[in-house]
């Protein structure tokens, strides 16, 4: 583990900015749709950033700096939904219609969530990384899934399907178990 506290956080922050400026450029260029590059942006920040808590060391202090990362972005894309900042790559690449407003839904949300669950279960918990790769992994291969292949809704919600909740179910555990392997193979968890 990195000793000095600022590098992992730079390391961190670097590393969050090149992943979701390469997906906003790809959807921004056409490379991929927005809707793919939403769900691209969704699934793989998480478990890229909660492989970035590894870097830091056992301070207490750097669950908040871990999630000034998470912060800054979610600052930056209420700005950009707020028309306060103009980035229509962003907006591409994380919005369904184009328009900026709804980033303050879904990836504002999401941001906080990030920011939350790291001050609040850090390290010292695998509650918390369960939780986010249930969030990134299964809520960002449900959409993917079911939209593809869900033919049969739901009884109680005509906008989910079957296999978007199967998606749900598998891709969340998948992600979830993957991450907290990682975290009992770097001895974190016991």
């Amino acid at each position: 583990m990195i000793k000095n506290n600022l590098i992992p956080l730079v390391i961190t922050f670097a590393l969050m900015l090149v992943w979701l400026r390469l997906n906003d450029y790809s959807a921004h260029k056409g490379w991929v749709s927005g809707n793919i590059s939403r769900k691209i942006i969704h699934t793989g920040t998480g478990p890229l950033f909660l492989l970035c808590w590894l870097l830091f060391d056992d301070d207490p202090i750097n669950r908040y700096l871990a999630a000034l990362v998470p912060f800054a972005i979610t600052v930056q894309f209420a700005f950009v939904g707020l028309g306060i900042i103009k980035d229509q790559a962003a907006v591409d690449a994380m919005s369904r219609t184009g328009d900026s407003k709804e980033i303050l839904r879904g990836p504002l949300f999401y941001g906080i969530v990030f920011v939350i669950m790291t001050i609040v279960y850090w390290k010292y918990s695998p509650i918390g990384v369960i939780a986010l790769m249930l969030m990134c992994g299964g809520d960002g291969l449900a959409d993917i899934f079911g939209r593809k292949y869900g033919l049969q809704t739901l009884p109680w919600s005509d906008r989910k399907t079957w296999v978007g909740s199967l998606a749900m179910f598998l891709g969340g555990f998948a992600f979830a178990a993957i991450i907290v392997l990682i975290y009992l193979w770097a001895g974190i968890f016991s």
